[in-house]
Formats: structure tokens, sequence, C-alpha cells
């Protein structure tokens, strides 16, 4: 009886371990089975981020490849887009405007798009009007008249009727107008908010503080940048004052915040590049300056060579030298807006008209046009059909070209 017990023991013993063996057996299966599981989803995951990272880098290379086959691609045709053969191009002046065209003559002006339609338009008297333009702010002036016209995107804002001939006007880019007006034995310099009402006036002298040659607005239309030039002991001087007229120059002299002075030297056009930086552009190069309330001159580039042509925007300052070189009959240096050099270049385009037009350097004469990026690649340079007298850039890869038969629309192909 005790050995039976025994052997039933025993073997109760021996099925207890044989079925912990097997729940230990099933519980490692069981892991190794979820760990497979889990292993093989991590590498589905990775593989499956490997495969999206490799196509988000095929399509950056591919949008980087493309962007820059169109920033080194050189066009060698043209195609005309849109075509207005109404147009008077005899009393009609153009000038690009925010993405659109603003054309004025002596009688009116309108606002069109890229697509020749009038957005708005005004009419007036004028004998030879002058515009100016900034941002989607434009100033229409009568030069040798009395008569001033503000606009904004909408159409007119304001009028002014000045007491003198107006010599020039410029706008800001929130609409205030500075403008120099003739006097006849003195000059004045004239301050107007964007409803055409009288901020301040300013008598100035030839002999002091000079005849002003030039007159630039701060973007906010705080400041107001000012070139003159007087005769001293036999030696041409110029001046370049800064007018404060927020809180920080009420308490100064004519609210003169900073001025410099330049002997022997000419500054026939000054122009604020931003709202903190302006330029003056010198017969003998330039100088940057910088500052919202009280501007500092910064730097200023100084060239050996004679300066035939300069251009610039916001963000690019170029200057011609004429060479003695038949085959190359012209070169250019093209700086930053802080006075770092870009690039130096020469060419034959035997241009009339150079200016820079939406980030794009513009060369035409009647029957030729050439196109630079700001960093000296050739985007095209080649011949037109008619007569040119006006070319302008007003988006990507659309021109506006006026021609002695009438406008048009185009882009290079």
């Amino acid at each position: 009886m005790a050995n039976t017990f025994k052997k039933l023991r025993k073997k109760f013993r021996r099925r207890k371990m044989m079925a912990e063996k097997a729940l230990l057996e099933r519980k490692q299966n069981t892991a190794s089975g979820t760990d497979h599981h889990q292993s093989r989803l991590l590498r589905r995951r990775i593989e499956a981020l490997k495969r999206i990272l490799t196509m988000t880098a095929i399509a950056v290379l591919a949008v980087l490849a493309l962007v820059l086959y169109f920033q080194k691609h050189c066009y060698y045709d043209y195609k005309i887009l849109k075509t207005s053969e109404q147009e008077d191009v005899v009393s009609t002046q153009y000038v690009e405007l925010n993405g659109k065209i603003l054309r004025y003559t002596p009688d009116g002006v309108s606002l069109v798009n890229r697509s020749l339609e009038t957005v708005w338009s005004d009419i007036y008297k004028m004998q030879n009007p002058m515009a100016d333009v900034r941002g989607e702010r434009a100033v229409i002036a009568d030069r040798d008249g009395t008569s001033m016209r503000i606009y904004g995107k909408d159409g007119l804002e304001g009028s002014v009727t000045t007491s003198y001939s107006i010599v020039k006007a410029r706008i800001s880019s929130n609409g205030l107008v500075a403008a120099i007006l003739d006097g006849g034995g003195d000059t004045w310099i004239n301050f107007y908010a964007s409803d055409g009402s009288l901020i301040a006036e300013n008598q100035t002298k030839i002999d002091d503080p000079g005849f002003p040659l030039d007159v630039a607005v701060s973007d906010d239309g705080q400041i107001m940048m000012v070139a003159y030039q007087f005769v001293d002991g036999g030696d041409t001087t110029s001046y370049v004052a800064f007018y404060n007229f927020g809180d920080v120059g009420q308490n100064e002299d004519d609210r003169i915040v900073s001025g410099y002075h330049y002997e022997g030297v000419v500054i026939p056009q000054i122009q604020y590049l931003s709202n903190s930086r302006s330029v003056a552009l010198r017969d003998n190069g330039f100088t940057l300056y910088r500052g919202k309330q009280i501007p500092k001159e910064t730097k200023t580039i100084e060239v050996e060579k004679e300066i035939v042509s300069t251009f610039y925007d916001d963000d690019t300052i170029g200057m011609v030298f004429k060479n003695d070189d038949s085959e190359n009959l012209y070169s250019m240096e093209v700086y930053s807006a802080d006075g770092k050099l870009k690039f130096r270049r020469e060419f034959d385009v035997p241009y009339t008209t150079i200016r820079m037009s939406d980030g794009y350097i513009i060369m035409y004469n009647s029957s030729q046009v050439a196109v630079l990026e700001d960093d000296g690649t050739e985007k095209y340079n080649g011949t037109v059909e008619g007569t040119l007298n006006d070319f302008f850039k007003i988006g990507w890869n659309r021109y506006f070209m006026v021609l002695d038969t009438g406008v048009n629309i185009m882009k290079f192909s």
C-alpha cells in the first residue's frame, strides 16, 4: 500500500513538472511570438520611414533641380501673351505698381492688371506728369506745374495744389509725399499726408543749406532725406540731411537729426531702401545709411572710373562704367544693400535704359533687350520685333513691353 502511494505521488509530481514545463514552454513560445511580431512591425515601420525619407529626398532634389534650372536657364525666344494695339504710346507713360501697371497721361491715370483690364481710373489735367511709386502707393505730379494726385490700391486718396512749381515728388509706402518746389530765388521742401494735407514746409536758400537735388522718404513716412548741393570757396560740396517728423526730431533745429557733408562730391540721387536703410548715389560711388530714428552713415563705396549709369532696388545697388574694349562696351559692379560686392561683369549691350525691375536687371534699347538676375546670371539677350519704347518685369517670367504699335504682355520661352 505504501509503495502504491509513493508511486502515485511520484507520478503526480512528474505530471506536475511536465505541466509546469509545458506552461513555461507555452509562455516562452508566446513571448517569442510577440517579440517576433513586434520586431516584424518595427522593421515594417523602419522600411516605410526609409521609403518616405527617400521619396521626400527625391522630391526635394527634383524641386531644387527645377529651381536651379530656371535660375540658370537662358532663354532665346519670347512669346506674346496679351496685346493691346489701342494704346496711345506717344503720350502714355507706364510704371510697374505692385504687380500691376500704372499708365498715366496728361489727361488721366488708370491701373490695369496683367490681362490689361482696368482696375480703376481717374481724370485730371496736367502738362507734364511724372510718377513715383512705392509699394501700393503712387504720386503723380505735374512737373513745373502745381498739381499733385496721391493714389492707393483702390484709386485716388488725396490731391494737392502747391504754391510754387513742382520740381520733384516722392512717396512713401504709407502714402506720405515729399516735394521739392521752386519758389524763384528760394526753394521749398514740403511734406504732405496721403489725403493731401500739409504736414510741414521748409524753405531753403542756395547758400544755406544749399540747392536740393533730390528727396526721399522712409517707408513709415517719419524720416525725410534730402540731398543738397552748394559751392564753398569754389568747391562743390554736398550735404545729406535727415529730417525726423516724429517725437525724436521735435527738439532739433529744423527737425534735422543727422547730416553729412561731402566735399568735392555731387549726389544727384538718394533713395530709401527700407524703413531703416537708405543710400546716396554719388558721382564717385555710393554711401549707405542705417537707422529708424537717427540715421547714421555705415559704409561708403568709392570708385575711380567714371560712372555712366546707376540702378537700384531694395536689395541691390549697381553701377555701370564704360570700357575701352570694343568687344565689351561696358562693365558693371553690383552690390548688396549692405555694401557687399555681388559680382562684376562686362557686357556689350548698347543700352539706352537700365533699371532694376522685380529683382532683375533690365537693359534695353529700341531693338534689343537683356535681362540679368541680381547674381549676374543672364536670362535673355536678344532682339524684339518692332521699336521698343519701354520694358519692365511684372511677375514670374512675365514682362510688359511697350512698342511703337501698342503694348504687350510677354514671357520668355
